[in-house]
């Protein structure tokens, strides 16, 4: 009986083993693209999912920028070719501001990693009647692997009807998946509210960021928290964040809600 029983027990462990192994097996690959901001990436198993579109959320100096260009660096760091689209900033005040934080896009643009694309929301809406035009054969020839546009917010403005800005919005994600990079777009706004653009693509981005720059008592501080991203196990936390020299550092440890609250 004692041999049986053994028997019995070495079989379990070999069939758990065997089901562990075909589990790991039929798993879909997960490639993981760091985001190279501040105690971010552990709160997302160790980044964005390679090729996503992600939605970056928040009011004015939330962080949402710093937030995309933290981004860029990272993967300029490691040798990958970087597109900054925006239809707001200008080229010069903009690599100058990026300087606070010890950023040199002069160097990276030389070096034929980091592409600026001041472009006006007008030929974005040229790009999707073209199917491309401009931004994908610069997508395609430099090799384009992050891409950010800033921001989604200047883009809708475009369009008169919520219809159509619902359209556009959802015609430029369609399009922006076809480029097989790893994206960001920033959108201006809160998910509360009756913000048409953000119904519109909350469905369609792989995953949604919230930032915040609220008033505490006398002075503001900032905030942080995943609302969704596919196929991850994230934090379902609260974060407070400082701008660094570095850029965004997160705080190791989530918001502790008040008692009562």
């Amino acid at each position: 009986m004692k041999k049986k029983s053994k028997e019995v027990k070495v079989k379990k462990k070999r069939n758990k083993k065997k089901i562990i192994k075909s589990l790991s097996k039929g798993n879909r690959e997960c490639i993981r693209i760091p985001t190279g901001v501040g105690g971010f990436d552990k709160l997302i198993e160790g980044g964005f999912e390679k090729n996503s579109t992600n939605l970056i959320m928040g009011g004015p100096g939330s962080g949402k920028t710093i937030f995309a260009m933290q981004f860029i660096i990272e993967g300029m760091k490691n040798g990958e070719k970087c597109l900054f689209i925006t239809f707001e900033e200008n080229k010069q005040s903009f690599y100058h501001n990026m300087k606070r934080f010890s950023w040199q896009l002069e160097e990276y643009e030389k070096k034929d990693l980091f592409t600026f694309l001041n472009y006006t929301p007008g030929k974005v809406k040229n790009m999707l009647e073209e199917g491309g035009g401009i931004i994908e054969s610069i997508i395609i020839k430099n090799k384009i692997s992050r891409l950010v546009i800033d921001s989604m917010t200047s883009f809708t403005l475009l369009f008169e009807s919520e219809i159509e800005k619902r359209e556009a919005s959802l015609d430029l994600f369609n399009m922006i998946r076809k480029w097989n990079c790893t994206s960001l777009i920033t959108l201006e706004g809160s998910p509360e509210g009756e913000n048409k653009v953000y119904r519109a693509l909350e469905f369609e981005s792989d995953s949604i960021i919230l930032m915040q720059f609220t008033r505490k008592i006398i002075a503001r501080e900032r905030f942080i928290e995943i609302l969704k991203m596919r196929g991850t196990n994230h934090s379902k936390g609260l974060y407070k964040f400082v701008m660094a020299k570095s850029g965004i550092e997160l705080s190791s440890t989530p918001v502790k809600s008040k008692k009562g609250a």
